[in-house]
Order: C-alpha cells, then sequence, then structure tokens
C-alpha cells in the first residue's frame, strides 16, 4: 500500500514539473508566429470609423488627440503637473541651461529644403520621397541627407545620462517601425541593434515589446496584428505623421486603422500632450522603481521628432522618474511624447552603433533582445 502512495505521488510530482517546464518555455522560449488580424476594414467598421476619424485625428500640425485617461482629465492632469511641479524642486525647471536653449537652438537644424512643406504628405509624392540622390554627411553626432536630419545631444540631468536624437523629416514615411527577425509572434526578439541592422535604420529605439503582453493593440507600418483591449493608453502615429493619445476602452483598433493610424503603441503613459505633462510625481509603470533607464518618443512639429534615451541602474547613470522624463521632453518642446518599454530594454542606435548603455542588472552592459524598434531610414 505505501509502495503504491509511493508510486502515485512520484507520478503527480513528474507531471507536475513536467507542466511546470512546458508552461514556463511557452511563456518566455517557445516561439510561435502568429499573420496578421489583417489590413482591410468591412464596409460596416469603415462606416463606423469614418463618423469617428474627425475626433480620433486632431487637425493640428501636431495631430494631438484629446487624452482621455480614465483617471486623469485633461484639467485635472494639468493641475496634478502644476502641483508636482512644486514637489519635484526647487527650481523652474530640471534641466541645465544647455538643455533649456535646444528649443531655440532645434529652430536652426531644419532640413533646408522643403521638410515642413513636404512632411506627412502621402500618396505618390511621399512615395517617390523615398529615395535619397545625395550622399549623407555623417558624423559622430550627427546625419543629414537631403530628407532626413538627425542630430544626437548627450546631457546629464539629475546624475542621469540622457542621449536626444533631434530628427526632421521631410515625409512622415521615414517614421517606421519594425518587427524582431521581420515577422510578429511570442517570444520572437532581438536586440535594437539587429532588428534596426536588418531595415539599415540611420536611428532607432526599442519599441514597446508588445511580446511582453497578450493584449493591447499592435498596430504597425498600417497593419494590424493585435485587436484585442487591454484598456491602456496607446500612443498613435498617423499616415501624415501628426501624434494622438488615445484609451483603449474609447476606441477600436480597426476604427483607429480606418482613420489613418500607421503605428499604435501600447506601453505608455503619455508623458506629455497637449503640451502639458501629463503625469505626477507618483505615478510609474506597474511596480517600477522610481530611477530607471526610460525610452520615449515625442512630436515637436511638422516633421520634428524625439527620439530619447535616459541609462540608469548604474553609479554612472541613476535614472529618471516619469515625471522626470515627462519634464524633459516639455523642455525639449515635445507637443505629445510617450513612454515606450524602458529597462534593461532602453537602447539607442545611431549609424550602425548602439550608442548608449543598456543593463538589466546594472552590473554590466548589455542589449536586451526585444520584440520591436521604432526607427528612421528609408
Amino acid at each position: 500500500m505505501k509502495h503504491r502512495k509511493k508510486t502515485w505521488l512520484a507520478a503527480y510530482l513528474a507531471v507536475l514539473m513536467a507542466f511546470s517546464v512546458y508552461f514556463l518555455l511557452d511563456t518566455f522560449v517557445i516561439t510561435r508566429v502568429y499573420s496578421a488580424e489583417g489590413t482591410g476594414i468591412t464596409s460596416s467598421q469603415l462606416s463606423e470609423a469614418a463618423g469617428n476619424s474627425e475626433s480620433l485625428q486632431n487637425a493640428s500640425s501636431t495631430g494631438d488627440t484629446e487624452s482621455s485617461k480614465e483617471s486623469n482629465t485633461a484639467s485635472s492632469t494639468n493641475d496634478a503637473a502644476n502641483s508636482t511641479t512644486n514637489e519635484a524642486g526647487n527650481s523652474a525647471s530640471l534641466l541645465d541651461d544647455e538643455l533649456s536653449a535646444t528649443v531655440e537652438e532645434n529652430t536652426d537644424s531644419k532640413i533646408s529644403s522643403n521638410s515642413s512643406k513636404n512632411s506627412g504628405k502621402s500618396g505618390s509624392s511621399a512615395s517617390n520621397a523615398l529615395k535619397n540622390t545625395t550622399t549623407p554627411v555623417v558624423t559622430d553626432s550627427s546625419y543629414t541627407d537631403e530628407n532626413i536630419s538627425v542630430t544626437i545631444k548627450e546631457y546629464r540631468v539629475n546624475d542621469t545620462t540622457i542621449y536626444v536624437a533631434d530628427v526632421y523629416v521631410s515625409s512622415a514615411e521615414y517614421l517606421k517601425t519594425a518587427l524582431a527577425r521581420g515577422v510578429y509572434g511570442k517570444n520572437v526578439t532581438a536586440t535594437t541593434s539587429d532588428t534596426a541592422d536588418s531595415v539599415d535604420a540611420i536611428l532607432a529605439i526599442n519599441g514597446d515589446y508588445y511580446g511582453a503582453q497578450t493584449k493591447g493593440y499592435v498596430i504597425r507600418n498600417g497593419v494590424l496584428y493585435r485587436s484585442t483591449s487591454d484598456g491602456g493608453e496607446d500612443l498613435v502615429i498617423y499616415k501624415d505623421g501628426t501624434f494622438g493619445i488615445i484609451n483603449e476602452n474609447e476606441v477600436t483598433a480597426e476604427q483607429l486603422l480606418a482613420a489613418g493610424a500607421q503605428q499604435v503603441l501600447s506601453f505608455g503613459p503619455a508623458l506629455v500632450d497637449n503640451g502639458q505633462i501629463a503625469v505626477t510625481s507618483s505615478e510609474e509603470v506597474g511596480k517600477a522603481m522610481a530611477s530607471n533607464p526610460r525610452t520615449a518618443i515625442g512630436i515637436v512639429g511638422e516633421g520634428h521628432y524625439l527620439f530619447v534615451v535616459a541609462d540608469g541602474r548604474t553609479d554612472e547613470s541613476e535614472g529618471l522618474s516619469l515625471y522626470e522624463l515627462a519634464q524633459v521632453m516639455k523642455q525639449l518642446g515635445a507637443e505629445t511624447a510617450y513612454n515606450l518599454d524602458g529597462g534593461g530594454s532602453s537602447t539607442i542606435y545611431f549609424n550602425g552603433e548602439v550608442i548608449n548603455n543598456p543593463t538589466t542588472s546594472g552590473r554590466s552592459s548589455s542589449e536586451r533582445k526585444v520584440s520591436d524598434i521604432v526607427y528612421i531610414g528609408y
């Protein structure tokens, strides 16, 4: 009898261990490639979306839509942000004089050709623009050709090293995303630099790491991959290059696609909305520490973008809170800014090299493999 019980117990433990191993492998290791849900929209969906497209995509130059955070209306967000400014420090600005002057300085670094006039245009003219007929002028901290201008600057704020890529493009089609290994799926990952190399990116940052979640809208380069809502706050990049902040509880992925969404990034939260800081000093992503490596993207104006990465978790660079990151983005002139996946994922790549120091533990510098990137390229 005792022997039989031991046999059953051994069998039970073996099954339990096998299940646990499979669960862990399925969650973190086993790769599954999925197909897109489709680029097409049914006539009924298109009709419904057409009625909402005006409210989804504001006609202003930056394309900001009104933020609809469940716990923060626009007015209460601004009040909270203003009160938090007093909490965050005694100085009028978090940033040093050099960074404070960046907005003014940026006005002199635009692409001299018709970048402002051509920015965001869709159709054949934009497609034809996706050709570079000049030899790029490249330095360690800049890239310029007839369509794209990127300038890299490094700042120190709150004992943190921040890398800012100031970007001008003559067409919104140069602002793109790419999936690791070129496919959408579960546990399909690659380093930011490997994915950037695969698409000949000039500049790239890590994206929202969609693969770490089972919900949240995923639209990439105009293709709908996942329409299951997680009720979160997303960044929408429309076909004309404008940005909008939406809440998944209030609009479907199909409606966004019909309204011209090219990219939908589902991480968050929004850092700056309509030129105002949209987070408070108490907000964090999940149970994340207050100071972390961070990645953010923002829009200053037509054809003018910011790619920002802050190092963290090391003796050399402490990292930023969400509110501090929002302050940086606002001071740089962002009208809309959004927090992307941070921590060990935070990576910025420029002209064939990773220029920051990605780290998960703080003990060593190495890139984390992620699901996707946001990049500038042809």
